[in-house]
């Protein structure tokens, strides 16, 4: 028997699935119910779209809420502002860096998967850039392997927050 995957997560990433759980189950649900029993009373159900677009998108839903209850029993919430700060890059810090070469500073919080957001600057843990910081060290220099080569970042701070 093999051992189910354990998903990391922050304290946040978890409130977020746990939240969309919740909706799916108790306002999605009743609206696609609500629009299937619709289209079912427009008659012949082997030429009625709306129903089969009703059906489609309880089909997605249902495959949601099995993939978000599957990783929320299978998660490790890890809670960052509960350890003691060593420097150290660990899943959930927020990692300031510079780039050696075009001095531009950047910030980045290693998130799971599922938080991951680069528009809020929330990375993977299991991206490249993330790969490569785990484990360091502020004053550490890392070499991220990018499209366009190697880029070097100084890790200038690691938080807690």
């Amino acid at each position: 028997m093999s051992t189910p995957i354990r998903y990391p997560m922050t304290v946040a990433g978890e409130k977020a699935l746990r939240d969309e759980l919740h909706k799916l189950k108790t306002v999605e649900r009743q609206r696609i119910s609500a629009a299937i029993a619709e289209a079912r009373a427009h008659g012949d159900l082997r030429e009625n779209a709306e129903y089969h677009a009703a059906k489609e998108q309880q089909g997605m839903m249902e495959a949601r809420v099995r993939d978000i209850e599957a990783k929320l029993s299978n998660c490790v919430v890890i809670d960052v502002t509960r350890l003691e700060p060593t420097g150290k890059v660990i899943f959930g810090t927020t990692v300031d860096l510079l780039n050696l070469k075009t001095e531009q500073r950047v910030t980045y919080t290693i998130v799971g998967e599922d938080e991951a957001d680069i528009k809020v600057n929330k990375i993977s843990n299991t991206s490249p850039i993330a790969k490569a910081l785990l484990g360091k060290e502020e004053g550490d220099v890392v070499g991220v392997q990018t499209p366009g080569g190697v880029v070097e970042y100084e890790i200038e701070e690691v938080r807690h927050v």
